[in-house]
């Protein structure tokens, strides 16, 4: 890009040359703040928020970082006090493995809990769970999330699942035909779509998984709504078709779709990769979700 400006599109909203100039602008002149002070400032200029009014600073970063790649602009240097730790620099809340052991019918371990992952305490274990064990690790999502512990009450509550649900894809074309999108729907109403973006199932206990996607999913509008102020319509996932087959989603009644095209998640046009092909499934979370998906309330 060699510094010039033009059109860039984030997380659902198109941002003019003026406006990629201000925010050069801002990082240029506010010397001596961090880059998440500076992501705040730039949400206020721009008036980018949540529907709950909540400015969009996680996302308005990870632009910045973006804008920096691309040669626009230069952002001060990370402080050691700021950076995250690599999944590789986690350290174990424990050394236990309780579900080890757990075997056989779910009907043996009902009921269910679903909790919502709020404390420091919750969050460590969900991300030293998910990085030890999931085969993708754990990586901070784009935009909005939830995250969920799942565990068992019989013999013992035991943590058995992580559950996470993230901003969606900006573009998929069986998702975006499925709808009947065009892409100025798509731009309006992408914030009615929510991914799951992990789903990490720790014990061989049979039907476990199909039963957790139920009960979660059962939960998940109403937990969006209140910490986003937005209805979500539809859940979407992407599956590694080399690994797994979909099975407890199909199970779940989630609807297969068909592939991605292997270009990644926000649909650039880069050549596609045969590594990056996933599985598209969906599940409706509102009746006629497709009309909604379509039309403006």
């Amino acid at each position: 890009m060699g510094g010039a400006t033009k059109k860039e599109r984030f997380c659902g909203r198109e941002f003019t040359p003026k406006e990629v100039s201000l925010i050069k602008e801002v990082v240029e002149t506010c010397d001596g703040i961090s880059r998440t002070e500076l992501a705040y400032t730039v949400c206020e200029l721009l008036d980018w928020k949540r529907a709950n009014t909540r400015l969009k600073a996680r996302e308005c970063l990870d632009l910045l970082e973006r804008l920096e790649s691309h040669g626009i602009l230069r952002l001060p240097g990370k402080k050691e006090c700021q950076r995250r730790k690599s999944s590789k620099e986690i350290t174990p809340v424990t050394q236990e493995r309780p579900w080890a052991d757990l075997t056989g019918s779910i009907e043996a371990f009902a009921p269910l809990e679903i909790e919502l992952v709020k404390t420091p305490e919750q969050r460590r274990l969900f991300r030293e769970l998910v990085t030890q064990n999931h085969y993708l690790g754990y990586a901070m999502p784009y935009g909005a999330r939830l995250q969920y512990l799942a565990y068992v009450t019989r013999p013992q509550r035991v943590v058995v699942a992580c559950i996470q649900f993230s901003s969606p894809a900006w573009r998929m074309k069986v998702r975006d035909q499925w709808i009947g999108w065009d892409d100025s729907t798509r731009a309006r109403r992408l914030q009615h779509v929510v991914n799951n973006s992990r789903f990490l199932v720790l014990p061989q206990i049979q039907n476990l998984a199909s039963k957790l996607l139920s009960a979660v999913l059962k939960r998940l509008p109403s937990d969006w709504e209140k910490e986003y102020a937005l209805s979500p319509y539809l859940v979407e996932t992407l599956v590694d078709r080399s690994r797994y087959d979909g099975g407890c989603y199909r199970a779940a009644n989630w609807i297969f779709l068909g592939e991605t095209t292997g270009r990644g998640r926000m649909g650039r046009t880069s050549r596609p990769r045969e590594d990056r092909i996933k599985m598209v499934m969906v599940y409706p979370l509102v009746k006629n979700a497709k009309h909604r998906l379509i039309h403006d309330d």
